[in-house]
């Protein structure tokens, strides 16, 4: 069993409950924090939790830091580390920092570069999770996003702008948003959260983690606003996307497919047509896997092995991960007799691109 270590130190005593699931673990606290935090205490406690990711090969990350390269990473965002396994560090970000991205690279408080894989993505609630190999113990503490109260002071840190790690502090000056690009509630906060502080942290001033920021999200016409989604409401999700296995790209000449050609169903057409967003199934090739498996014209695949797919592009970037003859669990919905779309998963045994 994996262990986990909270290396947050809080100016009060707290209980401290382990969220299990398979191996990998995410320790969280029951307290709930209000009033003045010592931001100097409280960040360098907290920096060593934090990391930066680039999609940057590991010797780019290292001419990047060392100053033979002075332009700012182009692509570039924040992590957590949130637990570890028997083998590996894992780390929570936004999907987006890591989205389509060939290379992962994340760095350390000390500069030190590891290549990262993919374990787990979901874009509905725009969260990874990737792992590095096992080398440092500084895991996160999670607090208690519900028990967060507007006004409470809050600690923002990241890799703002892609320069390296940087620290802000503000208020929760609003819970429970909602935004048209998120899937879920929000927290608000006047802390500056910029490009590069995506995936990074929302500190409460226990030093406990109770958001993950996206830049993403924020509001282009308005400053003083970031937002940040709440841990509590991801807690389990981020359980389940540590404990999927590590996600390594195969060879394109090994590369599994379904047997579909599709076409994406966009949040619009969602709305439009009372569909959920994904790929609509518009030709089942014969002798394919997809057909083997009764997925049907018409079908609409939702995601493969429990990750969330919106469209060919995601579903594409997924199948990487396989081979051909390999078993995954495709979810596909169908349209019942009244009209409604019911979800099931089907085992789809994937088969070469000229099957």
């Amino acid at each position: 069993a994996g262990k986990v270590l909270g290396t947050t130190q809080t100016t009060n005593k707290t209980a401290k409950t382990t969220t299990t699931a398979n191996s990998a673990k995410l320790t969280t606290s029951s307290n709930s924090s209000s009033g003045t935090a010592n931001v100097t205490e409280v960040a360098k406690n907290a920096m060593p939790s934090i990391v930066s990711i680039t999609n940057m090969s590991v010797q780019e990350v290292q001419n990047f830091f060392g100053g033979t390269q002075k332009q700012k990473s182009e692509s570039a965002g924040s992590g957590i580390i949130v637990g570890q396994n028997d083998s590996e560090l894992l780390i929570v970000t936004n999907n987006h920092v890591v989205e389509g991205s060939s290379t992962l690279t994340v760095t350390f408080i000390d500069e030190e570069s590891v290549e990262a894989d993919i374990k787990g993505t979901d874009s509905d609630k725009d969260l990874a999770v990737v792992a590095v190999p096992l080398s440092k113990i500084a895991v996160a503490t999670l607090g208690d996003s519900d028990k967060t109260q507007v006004g409470d002071q809050v600690i923002a840190i990241g890799n703002a702008l892609g320069y390296g790690q940087s620290v802000t502090t503000g208020i929760v000056s609003a819970k429970e948003r909602t935004m048209d690009s998120y899937d879920g509630k929000l927290l608000q906060t006047d802390a500056a959260i910029n490009p590069g502080n995506s995936g990074g942290a929302l500190l409460n001033a226990n030093g406990e983690v109770i958001g993950i920021n996206s830049a993403k999200i924020a509001t282009e016409t308005v400053e003083g606003i970031g937002y940040a989604i709440p841990v509590s409401d991801v807690s389990d999700l981020i359980t389940n996307l540590m404990n999927q296995k590590t996600k390594t790209k195969v060879a394109e000449s090994e590369r599994g497919y379904i047997g579909i050609k599709g076409v994406d169903v966009t949040s619009d057409s969602a709305q439009m047509y009372n569909m959920p967003t994904g790929v609509y199934v518009s030709e089942v090739i014969s002798g394919g896997g997809a057909e083997k498996a009764v997925i049907t014209k018409g079908a609409v695949i939702t995601g493969i092995e429990g990750t969330t797919v919106d469209g060919m592009d995601a579903l594409q970037e997924q199948l990487q991960y396989y081979k051909a003859g390999e078993k995954v669990k495709i979810t596909v919905q169908t349209q019942s007799k009244n009209g409604e779309y019911e979800k099931k998963d089907v085992e789809v045994t994937l088969g070469k691109q000229s099957e």
